[in-house]
Order: structure tokens, then sequence, then C-alpha cells
């Protein structure tokens, strides 16, 4: 399944935490993919994401960082 991350809304985001879960629930992303991803999201670029495994997991840690995302597929 695709997921649009679109924005952060939290009011001190934790890039550590944010590039941790893109490792640990995205697809063939490794941890300089995630530092740049995260990095984009966060300059208020949209970022695709691509979960396969676990799916709700990763709804919740992305609630849980106040990530707005929508699935696009």
């Amino acid at each position: 399944m695709k997921i649009q991350l679109l924005s952060c809304d939290a009011v001190r985001p934790d890039r550590r935490a944010i590039a941790k879960m893109l490792v640990e629930t995205a697809d063939g992303v490794d941890q300089m993919s995630a530092t740049e991803m995260t990095n984009n999201l966060l300059d208020g670029s949209e970022v695709e994401i691509e979960v396969s495994f676990n799916e709700s997991s990763a709804y919740r840690a992305l609630r849980k960082l106040n990530i707005d995302y929508e699935i696009v597929e």
C-alpha cells in the first residue's frame, strides 16, 4: 500500500523518531534515505512511501508523530 505523507503538525518534530519510523515501516528505506525523506517532509514537501508489512503499526506511528497522511493505493 502506498501512503502519501503530507505534513507534520508537531510543535517540535522529532527528526530521529520520524526517520526511525520510516526505516522500520517503509519498504526499501535505509537510514540515509529516511533522513532525507524526513528533511523533505519537515521542509513542506510531500513524501510517498510503500508499506506492505504491518500497516496498522505504520498508521499508529504516523498518528503518534502527528504526521498527516493520505492512502494512495
